[in-house]
């Protein structure tokens, strides 16, 4: 997708024709005016626009390609790059923390709410004695307006029935719950899967597209609270650990 030239910045005194267009440039893309994957208009097309030399509007690039903001790909131009995350694989990590820790703004929506019974299956990946009344809840969380993650997830009302009533129209699930239940125990598995058709459509990859998800299992004290798989593109994002000699 081509990007039309940026709105200017607000200006805030005095500024050289080289933070102005820099302003401009890392404006539209840190709103989400130009998402990721879109090609920004030619040094030439930015040179005549700004009324600058050409070298300018390279200074600022460089600068954009420093900040890992942009990419240059031979011979096709220059895009606005795609964030890349990485995830603390010991950690209960908040998605909107890794979205702003990316510089970028973050948003989420709510996709499908459903209260049911739990199945055989869920309750063996639970951990559960018996079938439980569940609400079972899928997210997807943006990163200036770009898919970034899709997020299912399944809350044990026995665990958590205040979850029943809430809409999570404010907070996203994960959230809400972590100000909510205090964990004591939690578990993640962490697998490479292809993009079936309903995560591709989610995080708009072709299908097929190599993914990263996250299973996650909490509890607190005995008692299972949730189990949710979040699911990233895979050229995207990365897991990391950190830790010591026992």
């Amino acid at each position: 997708m081509n990007a039309p030239f940026p709105e200017p910045a607000r200006k805030d005194g005095p500024r050289s024709l080289h933070q102005r267009i820099l302003a401009d440039i890392e404006g539209a893309i840190l709103s989400g005016a130009w998402p990721p994957g879109t090609q920004i208009p030619f040094e030439q097309d930015l040179a005549a626009r700004y009324g600058c030399s050409r070298m300018t509007v390279n200074k600022v690039m460089t600068r954009l390609v420093a900040a890992g903001l942009i990419e240059r790909r031979r011979k096709a131009g220059t895009f606005v790059r795609h964030p890349h995350s990485r995830s603390a694989i010991l950690e209960v990590v908040d998605v909107r923390r890794e979205v702003e820790g990316l510089g970028l703004p973050y948003g989420f929506e709510i996709l499908r709410r459903v209260l049911r019974r739990s199945t055989e299956a869920e309750g063996a990946r639970l951990g559960l004695d018996a079938p439980v009344d569940l609400v079972e809840i899928a997210s997807r969380h943006f990163a200036a307006r770009h898919p970034f993650c899709l997020e299912e997830r399944l809350i044990s009302l026995k665990a958590v029935p205040e979850a029943a009533a809430e809409s999570f129209g404010d907070l996203p699930p994960g959230a809400w719950l972590s100000a909510r239940v205090p964990w004591s125990t939690a578990e993640h598995r962490i697998r490479a899967v292809g993009a079936d058709a309903p995560v591709a459509a989610a995080l708009m990859v072709p299908r097929g597209t190599p993914c990263l998800r996250i299973e996650r299992r909490t509890w607190s004290a005995r008692e299972p609270i949730t189990l949710v798989f979040i699911t990233y593109p895979g050229e995207r994002h990365e897991l990391v650990a950190r830790f010591a000699p026992g």
